[in-house]
């Protein structure tokens, strides 16, 4: 996932990119605040607009330069940004979409306009997009990284591993792409490796909360509810502990554990750019 800094487990559709991811487009899955899935952060994104105070207002101001000139490549990123960080994901794709039309070279255009499909659940048509965006040549981890958060998203777990380790070749033990990596192992239903991987991101990064949630998660569907309550309202103020907490406990109540996992699919993907 847009309108308000991210609780893990606090939003509309229960942890909604991821992302990324999943996860990823996140949780952490993801970065997603989706799979809010920022993903091209060496591309040029930046997390302002995802976090203004005011969405509407920053789709308004958006939308009134876009208008001036629909031909300027910026104020259509820029107003494709602004309608995803309010959740008008079909919107932002109508207008990237134009965009990549007028500018098909673009390739800030045309990462956003990967990052708007997969907000939107477009994600095969998502990961074709990103992979315009860079070429094997010149490889960008955070594109990388949400390549394998929308396979993840597809079902095709053992792919999506392959582009998470492209990405960690680049950046070795960047905690983003470990924590897609690790809900990747938890749809799979690996979860002993879910958490290695997870408690691994974790140390490197304490403060993350998409991966936070997402080691909760994996410790949570293993029966350890204690544990992973304690680790998910860790450092928190008491009214976010406690949201965390209750969405937790309402994930890992559902009738089986498929229903939890799918469930993190729904979690906003842990993406670079979301940490710059």
């Amino acid at each position: 996932m847009f309108q308000k800094p991210f609780h893990p487990f606090r939003v509309a559709r229960l942890l909604a990119c991821t992302s990324s991811a999943l996860l990823a487009l996140s949780v952490a899955g993801c970065q997603t605040s989706g799979p809010n899935p920022d993903i091209t952060g060496s591309l040029g994104e930046t997390p302002d607009i995802s976090r203004a105070a005011n969405p509407r207002r920053e789709v308004e101001r958006a939308q009134e330069r876009y208008r001036a000139n629909p031909k300027d490549a910026d104020a259509a990123l820029k107003y494709g940004k602004a309608l995803r960080a309010s959740g008008q994901r079909s919107q932002a794709v109508a207008v990237l979409e134009q965009a990549t039309i007028a500018h098909p070279s673009n390739k800030l255009l045309i990462a956003g306009y990967g990052r708007a499909l997969a907000d939107n659940g477009n994600f095969q048509q998502a990961f074709d997009v990103l992979a315009r965006a860079h070429s094997p040549d010149d490889p960008d981890w955070r594109l990388l990284s949400a390549q394998g958060a929308t396979l993840d998203q597809l079902g095709r777990f053992e792919e999506a591993r392959q582009y998470y380790g492209s990405a960690l070749k680049i950046v070795p033990d960047e905690p983003s792409v470990l924590s897609n990596l690790g809900l990747s192992y938890v749809l799979s239903k690996d979860l002993p490796r879910a958490e290695e991987t997870l408690r691994k991101a974790h140390g490197l990064a304490p403060a993350d909360p998409r991966v936070r949630a997402n080691l909760a998660l994996s410790v949570g569907l293993q029966g350890r509810v204690a544990e992973a309550e304690k680790i998910i309202k860790a450092d928190l103020p008491a009214d976010e502990a406690a949201a965390n907490v209750t969405q937790l406990k309402y994930m890992l109540s559902r009738k089986d554990k498929e229903s939890a996992r799918a469930e993190a699919q729904k979690m906003p993907i842990a993406t670079g750019a979301d940490r710059q």
